[in-house]
């Protein structure tokens, strides 16, 4: 179940210079969580410059733009915050697409002034439309479009009109749920933290009110049990509680574990009976998906980290005892050079590395018209479907079954840069 109290992880995004760190830096100031000497520490020719709360990297503040995701926390009476600002840059696209993989939530930035406001037809920006589809891609539950700047253009209200229609239109026919569309302007604060009724024809709640309604990401407890092996802990003391056994030490992926379970070791097949569960604080108990564990086996098995402990696979497991040597995915390209077939890449799935071969590539997809196109490669920040051969199985599952099991990362083996997200097909 989702909850609305926990703390929510969103991520601000969108085209550049639409206002995303403005946008944070009005949150932390109208939420009070900004020490006035911090305040102080970002003027500049007498004004204070929002986007200097968040854009930490020296050549961030000196080049005016967002490079590297940054993290800032804030709270209210009803709830607490965890929100980063990702880039708009296209060769940044990989940071954005790093931040949105764990988010509960994003808001998507759209630039009034950049826009022909007063065309009921008017079209999107590029980025506008990539960074929407990366979020559907990688799931991010909930999305929400704020149109920004509204104070800079001639008629707001026809403004806000004419670009909540272009966006609802490109939503609808990309299949993207949208949870909210609001006016606002960062700068000056109208709808960020509280709502003016009536200001663009718009009576909803402000960005703020929006966010606090909004659910976090519900762990996936409804599937069988899977964790990735992160690290083995060896204890030699016979007399102690696991007698001498190692301990497994784990995040749970998906379901839950607990005494008496039988569990196999993905890839060695080799099955046990879990003696103990342990949490971080060494309490026995049973864990669920989403918290860290230690689990003790009732004999020594051989298990490394980057293997995989799996229920035994019954009716409804997702994925095969054997694993998968060949998937079909969609991928985000995020390398400065084009992804071609047969290139080889290594491929991280949990903490294990295999290496792949790009055996085929279907279709690259057009961001403005969402046609699949026929393609011999993939450019950077591209999104298209691809096949990819695995020189060793994998315990994988479709991206949309589980976000755990069913993405991969990619990574060039010679410059050892993130090359692509991979999002497992049926």
């Amino acid at each position: 179940m989702s909850d609305t109290r926990a703390a929510l992880k969103f991520i601000t995004c969108g085209s550049v210079d639409d206002g995303k760190s403005t946008l944070i830096g009005r949150l932390l100031v109208d939420t009070k969580a900004v020490l006035q000497d911090h305040l102080a520490g970002v003027q500049r020719h007498g004004a204070t410059d929002l986007a200097l709360l968040t854009d930490g990297l020296s050549a961030e503040r000196e080049q005016g733009i967002t490079i590297d995701v940054a993290y800032r926390y804030f709270s209210t009476e009803q709830r607490k915050f965890i929100i980063g600002d990702a880039p708009g840059h296209e060769q940044y696209t990989r940071n954005m697409v790093t931040a949105a993989s764990s988010a509960d939530a994003a808001v998507v930035l759209v630039d009034a002034t950049k826009l022909d406001s007063a065309n009921p037809l008017l079209n999107l920006l590029p980025q506008t439309r990539r960074h929407s589809l990366l979020l559907k891609l990688l799931r991010v539950p909930s999305i929400v479009l704020a149109i920004n700047k509204l104070d800079a253009v001639d008629n707001p209200s026809q403004a806000y009109q004419h670009i909540r229609a272009a966006l609802l239109q490109f939503a609808n026919q990309a299949g993207i749920a949208i949870a909210a569309v609001v006016p606002l302007s960062a700068l000056h604060g109208q709808n960020v933290a509280t709502a003016e009724p009536g200001w663009c024809g718009y009576e909803g709640p402000s960005l703020l009110e929006i966010l606090l309604e909004l659910p976090t990401t519900p762990a996936e407890h409804h599937l069988p049990m899977s964790a990735p092996v992160q690290w083995v802990e060896k204890h030699n003391d016979r007399a102690d509680t696991h007698q001498g056994r190692r301990i497994f030490w784990t995040r749970m992926a998906t379901g839950q574990v607990q005494v008496g379970d039988s569990l196999q070791v993905f890839p060695s097949g080799q099955t046990a009976v879990v003696a103990q569960v342990l949490s971080t604080v060494r309490q026995a108990q049973t864990v669920t998906a989403g918290h860290s564990a230690g689990i003790v086996f009732d004999r020594e098995l051989d298990v490394s980290r980057g293997d995989w402990l799996l229920a035994q696979a019954g009716g409804n497991a997702p994925w095969s005892d054997q694993g998968d040597t060949e998937i079909r995915a969609t991928v985000a390209w995020l390398d400065d050079e084009p992804l071609v077939v047969g290139r080889l890449y290594w491929a991280l799935h949990g903490h294990r590395w295999v290496k792949a071969r790009v055996k085929a590539i279907d279709h690259r997809t057009d961001i403005h018209t969402l046609d699949a196109l026929p393609a011999s490669d993939l450019p950077p920040n591209a999104i298209g479907q691809i096949v990819l051969g695995l020189q060793q199985a994998l315990p994988v599952c479709p991206f949309a079954t589980s976000r755990a099991l069913g993405s991969l990362v990619l990574v060039d083996p010679t410059s050892h840069r993130t090359a692509g997200a991979v999002l497992v097909l049926a």
